[in-house]
């Protein structure tokens, strides 16, 4: 549904995005992760058709961006950075100008304005002026107006942002709803917490460059390593974590605990506690050690810094 191959933008000599190819299928979240000033904006505003590339190509639901812009527009709701709300006008005036943009009959349009501004809790304030709403009224009626057309492609850039807990929640199950509905989504964030529960695939950018791509499991196994487990006794723990050194790499170890990276859980986890077993050890908790997109993410960033350092170096 989102098709980028070597897709680069130079703004004179700076050169902004750096050959990002990507595939985001139907019914996918990928969620473009990386620092400001890493390429996020500047690679939605392509795909959205409202910068050409220098180089490369992109396809959204199936439409070239540089050949196709007004088809592209049509099947992609946008969330930008800058709302560009007109504050002057109350909420339902403004999402029926935006209706009559996409050509929508009045039933239809003013049909789907009620319908998601109920779904985003805003249908008080239907006839407010929008310089009355707060930045989170703001930010979801930006959404409502990105989703009015039902567009198959959703790009939103920092789509809860400025919202309070609740309102935010409401936004990701609005967002994992329209997936199973074979919506395709790429969000640009910054809470690696709500990307790591939304996202299908991650993607993190660095000075213009994809560096990392992958599911969060792939990428948690490829960037952070082997799954990491923790085993907690009822007792002091003498010796065992030098007892269990043939079976398990040991990360970790303080009195009553033991922490270690396994290849083959399946296998290595029940031996493990036969060897306890045996050796008297009354285990209380066996479980894996969470691992975070934060971790991935610094991890991948850190080495990317130090390979351009490195690379700095040999120039």
């Amino acid at each position: 549904m989102i098709e980028a191959h070597a897709l680069t933008k130079f703004f004179d000599t700076f050169l902004a995005v750096d050959r990002v190819t990507l595939e985001v299928p139907a019914g996918t979240v990928l969620a473009l992760l990386g620092p400001n000033g890493a390429g996020k904006t500047t690679t939605v505003r392509m795909l959205t058709s409202i910068l050409a590339p220098t180089s490369g190509w992109a396809r959204v639901a199936g439409y070239n961006v540089v050949n196709e812009p007004e088809q592209v527009r049509a099947h992609v709701g946008v969330l930008t950075e800058q709302h560009g709300l007109y504050e002057r006008m109350k909420a339902i005036e403004y999402l029926d100008f935006f209706g009559r943009v996409y050509r929508l009959d009045a039933n239809e349009r003013r049909r789907r304005a009620l319908s998601l501004m109920e779904r985003f809790g805003l249908t008080f304030a239907l006839n407010k002026r929008l310089g009355e709403y707060s930045k989170g009224m703001k930010q979801k009626l930006a959404l409502v107006r990105a989703m009015l057309h039902n567009p198959p492609v959703l790009l939103l850039d920092e789509p809860t942002s400025a919202m309070d807990p609740q309102s935010a929640k409401l936004v990701r199950d609005a967002i994992l709803e329209l997936q199973r509905d074979e919506r395709t989504f790429l969000i640009t964030t910054h809470n690696l917490t709500e990307a790591q529960l939304l996202a299908n695939t991650i993607a993190i950018i660095r000075s213009g460059r994809i560096i990392a791509c992958g599911s969060f499991e792939a990428l948690s196994r490829e960037i952070v390593g082997e799954p990491v487990m923790e085993l907690r006794a009822a007792a002091t723990l003498n010796g065992f974590a030098r007892d269990i050194g043939d079976l398990v790499r040991v990360e970790a170890a303080g009195p009553d605990w033991v922490r270690y990276r396994v290849a083959d859980p399946v296998t290595t986890n029940p031996a493990l506690l036969r060897r306890a077993a045996a050796l008297g050890v009354e285990v209380v908790t066996l479980a894996p050690v969470s691992q975070t997109l934060e971790d991935i993410y610094l991890q991948v960033v850190k080495e990317d810094e130090a390979q351009e350092a490195v690379n700095g170096n040999h120039s």
